[in-house]
């Protein structure tokens, strides 16, 4: 199934990435974000290119650029922290605050046993993220992450270690509960451009496994 285009124009793609979907092949093979290139072509020549990333299991919001020099613009743009980013994630707990700002400087490891994870580390690199409690359903929170940094594994992490409750379903920071995916999604993008040009702008809609747990997105 070809991903849903949610913005369109001639030097961006904001595609809404399924969860589950990687957006580099995996090494041990698999279905990948370039086998849909083709049909994300829409009538250009060359194939589009992922700006940032997205781990494999977190839905929505996905930027893709259509030229070599839009790609350098919008990567410049998440490189300056200009980037507007809205995540939705579920939690496998209710905080007892409301909000707040979450500031773990983050480092990666790695072990043979474990594989590679980040943690949080004063060495590290810095890494800052303002959330808010939306909604509580059943033991679960439903939490809007506005990250100001982009770490890897950045909301995984502070969800686990600053509020001290990982996302449902994580199974490297949590535990994987039965879920078919870590509950994160990329609900929204705003990139700017530089002169007069408006900004790249796309909200993804809340996905089915969201829904079925009891929550909305407004």
């Amino acid at each position: 199934m070809t991903p849903t285009i949610l913005f369109e124009d001639g030097e961006a793609l904001v595609i809404d990435k399924p969860g589950g979907l990687p957006v580099e092949r995996p090494r041990r093979g698999g279905l990948a974000l370039e086998d849909h290139f083709e049909a994300l072509k829409l009538g250009f020549q060359r194939p589009p290119t992922p700006v940032h990333r997205l781990d494999s299991d977190t839905s929505g919001c996905l930027l893709l650029a259509r030229n070599p020099k839009s790609l350098k613009v919008f990567s410049r743009a998440f490189e300056e922290r200009l980037v507007e980013k809205r995540y939705l994630g579920i939690l496998a707990g209710v905080p007892e605050e409301t909000e707040g700002v979450i500031e773990l400087a983050l480092s990666k490891i790695s072990s043979e046993e474990k594989g590679w994870r980040m943690i949080p580390a004063k060495q590290g690199k810095q890494a800052i993220t303002h959330w808010r409690l939306l909604d509580a359903q059943d033991g679960h929170a439903l939490v809007e992450f506005r990250p100001e940094t982009g770490r890897t594994h950045q909301i995984r992490v502070h969800a686990a270690s600053g509020l001290g409750i990982p996302l449902l379903g994580d199974p490297v920071y949590g535990a994987k509960d039965g879920r078919a995916r870590t509950m994160l999604h990329a609900a929204a993008l705003t990139v700017p451009r530089p002169g007069e040009k408006p900004a790249v702008a796309a909200t993804a809609p809340l996905p089915a496994d969201f829904a079925a747990l009891g929550f909305t997105d407004g």
